[in-house]
C-alpha cells in the first residue's frame, strides 16, 4: 500500500456516526478501512498519525468562481488549504465556454470584476473556445478538480447577443445545441444568472426549452434566479415550475433570503421546497455560513442599461439623461439588477477595484466615499463604474443570520463559497466558507452535528454530481481526503482580513496524492476535470 492514515476518527460523508479506523490508500483509492479489532493493523510504504483528527472525503464546493483562477495559481491555496478537492464553475450564467471570438471579449470584459481575465489581462492564455477544449486545459494538471456548468448567459450572448428580445427559432435552436454539445463534452448541468445580462433577457419558456435538453443528458438546472429580494419567493417557485415543466433536476444557487423585506422568511422557503420534493421535485441548494453577498457593482443596474453589452452600459453612464434614468430605477423604483429593492448605498462596499488608482475606495462603502466627498452616492457609484470601467466588486450587506442557520439544516442542503477570489478585500466565504461550517457553526453553536455537517459538504454534493466514487469514505473510491482537528478548525479569513487561510487543517489529499501536507502547500496539481456521469 501506499499510505496508511493511523488512528484516525473517521466522518464517512453519509452522516452516520463516526468511528475509529486506520485507512489505506493505494493507487489513488481507498484500498481498506480496518476498524478496532479488525485483526492485524495494515502497513504500508507511508504512515500518518491522525490520532486526535477526523478523516473525511474531500469537501466540494459546489458553488465556485475559480474559472480562470485555477489556470492562473497552481497553489490556489483559498481552496486547497480548506479541504476543497472539488469546485463547480460555470456559474450564474457567465463563464468562459462555450465562446467565439466576439463572444469571448464581451464575456473577459463582462466579468472581470468576478474572474480578473479583462481585456488587457495577459495572464491566461485563452485558447480553447468549446466547453471540452476548457476541460482538457483544466486536464493538464490544477490544483483541485473541478466540473463545469454551461453558463446559459454566455450561450445567450453566443446565439442571440445582447438585445433584450425573445429568441427567434433559429437562435433557439442555436442555443440548444450549444447546451447539448457541452454536455456531451463533459459538463454536469446548466447554470443560469436571471439578474445578470444578457441571461436575464431569457422567458421561462426559453429557459424551459434548455431545461429539456439538460434532462436528456442528466445533467440539472443551476439558477441564480431573478430575485433574492423583493419577490424572492415567486422567484424560487418559477424556477421549481420550469424545471418541473422539463422533467430536469434543479439546484439552487446561493439559495438565501436577503433584504429587510425577508427577514425570519426562510420557513416559508424551505416550505415551498419541501412542498416540491413531496411531490417529487429533484432539488438541492447551496448555501455560505455568512450573510452579506458578493457581486460586481455594475450587477445592480437595472436591465434595460446593460442591453447592447458593455460598452453600450458605460455610454449609457455618461449620458446625464440615461444616468439619471438608471438613478431613478435604483433608488426609488428598485432596480431587477438590486432584487427590486431600492439601494441602500450603506450597504454597499466595495470589495475590489480593477484600476489601482481607484484603491481609496475598498473597504468603504458608497455612502461613506461619497460623504468624504460631499456628494450625492449615485455621483460616486456612477463615476466609479466609468472610471474602473465596470470592473469594481462589491460586499452587499443585506443578509439575515436567522434565515442562514435554517436553510443550512435543510435535507437538501449543500455547501457552496460563491467565492470572488478577486479584490484587494474580497468576501471572506472565498478562503473561509468550509472551516467555518466545521468550525463556527458545527463545534461553536451546534446548528448540525459534525457528521450532519460533513455529508452537507460531501455525500450530498457528490449525489447531485452523480459521481459514483465520490464523497463517501467507502473501499474502491477516490482518495480525496481531508484530516481536521475537530477541536480547532475554523476559518482565519475575517471581514479586515479575507485571505488569511484557515487553521486545524494540517492534510489534504487528492487522488491519494498530499496537496497540503502538514499545513503546508506542495507542488502536487492532482486536481483534473470531472466529467458528466450519466445515470446508471
Amino acid at each position: 500500500m501506499d499510505l496508511v492514515i493511523r488512528d484516525a476518527r473517521v466522518i464517512d460523508g453519509s452522516g452516520a456516526p463516526s468511528y475509529r479506523a486506520d485507512v489505506t490508500v493505494d493507487d489513488g483509492r481507498i484500498a481498506a478501512i480496518h476498524r478496532e479489532g479488525d485483526g492485524p493493523r495494515p502497513a504500508a510504504a507511508r504512515t500518518v498519525d491522525a490520532a486526535g483528527l477526523a478523516l473525511s472525503p474531500g469537501f466540494i464546493d459546489m458553488h465556485a468562481h475559480s474559472d480562470l483562477a485555477l489556470l492562473r495559481d497552481p497553489a490556489h491555496e483559498a481552496k486547497a488549504a480548506q479541504g476543497v478537492t472539488l469546485e463547480v464553475l460555470g456559474q450564474d450564467g457567465l463563464s468562459y465556454a462555450p465562446v467565439d471570438d466576439r463572444t469571448l471579449d464581451a464575456v473577459r470584459q463582462a466579468i472581470t470584476g468576478w474572474n480578473g481575465g479583462g481585456p488587457s489581462d495577459t495572464s491566461v492564455d485563452f485558447d480553447w473556445r468549446t466547453v471540452g477544449e476548457y476541460l482538457d486545459r483544466l486536464d493538464r494538471g490544477v490544483a483541485v478538480n473541478a466540473a463545469y456548468l454551461i453558463p446559459q448567459g454566455t450561450v445567450r450572448m453566443y446565439a442571440v447577443g445582447w438585445d433584450d428580445r425573445p429568441a427567434t427559432g433559429a437562435e433557439l435552436d442555436h442555443m440548444k445545441r450549444l447546451v447539448a454539445e457541452g454536455l456531451e463534452q463533459g459538463a454536469v448541468g446548466m447554470s443560469s444568472g436571471l439578474t445578470y445580462t444578457p441571461g436575464m433577457y431569457a422567458k421561462d419558456a426559453e429557459l424551459t426549452e434548455l431545461c429539456r435538453v439538460v434532462a436528456r443528458y442528466d445533467g440539472y438546472y443551476c439558477p441564480h434566479h431573478r430575485s433574492y429580494g423583493a419577490g424572492a419567493l415567486q422567484a424560487y417557485e418559477e424556477m421549481v415550475e420550469v424545471t418541473r415543466d422539463a422533467g430536469c433536476a434543479l439546484h439552487l444557487a446561493h439559495a438565501t433570503m436577503n433584504f429587510g423585506v425577508n427577514k425570519g422568511k426562510a420557513p416559508d422557503l424551505l416550505a415551498l421546497l419541501d412542498k416540491a420534493l413531496d411531490e417529487g421535485a429533484d432539488i438541492s441548494l447551496d448555501t455560505y455560513p455568512y450573510t452579506p453577498g458578493c457581486t460586481t457593482l455594475v450587477a445592480v443596474l437595472p436591465s434595460w442599461a446593460g442591453e447592447g453589452g458593455p460598452d453600450a452600459v458605460l455610454a449609457r453612464l455618461r449620458d446625464e439623461a440615461a444616468a439619471e434614468r438608471i438613478r431613478h430605477h435604483l433608488e426609488e423604483i428598485g432596480s431587477d439588477g438590486c432584487h427590486g429593492v431600492p439601494i441602500e448605498w450603506d450597504t454597499i462596499e466595495i470589495s475590489g477595484v480593477t484600476d489601482p488608482a481607484l484603491a481609496s475606495h475598498v473597504g468603504r462603502t458608497i455612502e461613506q466615499t461619497a460623504r468624504a466627498r460631499g456628494e450625492a452616492p449615485w455621483a460616486t457609484a456612477r463615476r466609479l463604474l466609468i472610471e474602473d470601467g465596470l470592473g469594481s466588486t462589491i460586499l452587499q450587506h443585506v443578509g439575515h443570520e436567522e434565515n442562514v442557520r435554517a436553510i443550512m439544516r435543510h435535507r437538501v442542503h449543500t455547501g457552496g463559497s460563491d467565492g470572488i477570489l478577486q479584490g484587494a478585500k474580497p468576501h471572506p466565504r472565498a478562503y473561509g466558507t468550509f472551516p467555518h461550517y466545521l468550525g463556527r457553526y458545527a463545534r461553536e453553536l451546534g446548528i448540525l452535528s459534525l457528521e450532519e455537517t460533513v455529508a452537507h459538504l460531501t455525500s450530498r454534493p457528490a449525489a447531485r454530481l452523480r459521481l459514483p466514487d465520490r464523497g463517501l469514505i467507502r473501499e474502491g473510491y477516490r482518495a480525496d481526503l481531508v484530516l481536521f482537528d475537530p477541536e480547532t478548525v475554523a476559518a482565519g479569513s475575517t471581514f479586515e482580513e479575507p485571505r488569511t487561510l484557515p487553521t486545524g487543517i494540517p492534510h489534504v489529499l487528492i487522488d491519494g496524492r498530499f496537496v497540503i501536507e502538514d499545513g503546508v502547500r506542495t507542488d502536487v496539481l492532482a486536481g483534473r476535470s470531472v466529467r458528466r456521469t450519466p445515470r446508471a
